[in-house]
């Protein structure tokens, strides 16, 4: 009898796959923190997801699939873009002001447990053992690691700040979730929806621009130009390509646990480039929220 993509055995390419997300994901936080200084964010979200909509129209075009759709889909597609590429990504920007690359991945990850926690609040699933505990392990886990800053005289305002806006694009990322499976239930088709939602991440982005009198720059350095290239091309299109393989081949339960290994990446990477200084309390407070989200994936998935 053959075994389901759930419970077959990773093969080399499922771990090519795997480390291909996980690699590519974690490293994409410190790309976002580099772009950071003369260009404001929004412009740099601006090129960064008008490539990425670029490649996925041409991907589109390549595979022959549909272009077209009704006013209520564009909609659809707007509201997808406002949450999952752009209002999101630009409150993790602006939090990369006060936050190192690692601590804005790990509150990021936190989008395993809010995303349960959502859906039962908008009454669209049930809370479970497994989700409270995993709640309660990452709210201590960021009350460990952020605490003593917030707590403490001098910067304090600034880790608050950055801590809330990091959070606030977790939840924006989390609503975006919802939607899309809602939408996805209506037959909404998955790569050319993302080439549109991704197109009107890019009008967000430069609407916000515009308001705020921001010019329409960019930095012709290595680092910002690299920074770009990382998270439009590796970041937005090749990571997703993957992760979306992934849950193919092997589900989207044991696909889902590369989201606990990415912060890990993140913050070695950070300890290394940013000079990320480990605490005893920041320590055990990371190990809680990674703990909350292998306890909140390891859940059992209804189908």
């Amino acid at each position: 009898m053959p075994q389901s993509p759930s419970r077959s055995a990773f093969s080399a390419a499922d771990l090519a796959l795997y480390a291909t997300v996980v690699l590519v994901w974690g490293t994409s936080w410190l790309p976002l923190r580099l772009q950071l200084g003369v260009v404001a964010p929004e412009v740099s979200g601006l090129w960064r997801f008008a490539i990425a909509a670029t490649i996925m129209f041409a991907w589109v075009g390549l595979a022959g699939a549909r272009f077209r759709f009704g006013g209520a889909d564009h909609a659809r597609f707007a509201l997808l873009g406002a949450t999952l590429f752009s209002l999101n990504f630009l409150a993790a920007y602006y939090g990369g002001f006060y936050l190192t690359s690692g601590l804005l991945a790990v509150v990021f990850s936190l989008a395993s447990i809010i995303n349960p926690l959502l859906a039962a609040a908008l009454g669209r699933g049930v809370l479970d053992l497994r989700v409270l505990t995993a709640a309660v392990l990452g709210v201590g886990g960021i009350a460990l690691l952020f605490g003593p800053e917030i707590t403490a005289t001098e910067a304090s305002r600034d880790t608050a700040l950055g801590l809330g806006l990091a959070l606030l694009a977790t939840v924006l990322f989390c609503i975006g979730n919802m939607l899309s499976a809602a939408f996805q239930a209506r037959g909404m088709p998955v790569v050319p929806a993302n080439a549109w939602c991704m197109l009107y991440g890019t009008a967000v982005f430069a609407a916000i621009a515009l308001v705020r009198g921001e010019p329409f720059i960019a930095e012709w350095n290595a680092r910002y130009l690299g920074s770009v290239a990382w998270l439009a091309l590796l970041s937005t299109v090749v990571a997703f390509f993957a992760y979306l393989t992934l849950v193919g081949r092997v589900g989207p339960g044991r696909a889902s646990y590369s989201t606990v290994l990415v912060p890990l990446v993140a913050l070695a990477i950070s300890t290394v480039f940013e000079h990320y200084t480990w605490t005893a309390a920041g320590g055990l407070g990371v190990i809680l929220v990674l703990a909350g989200n292998a306890v909140v994936l390891s859940a059992p998935r209804r189908a």
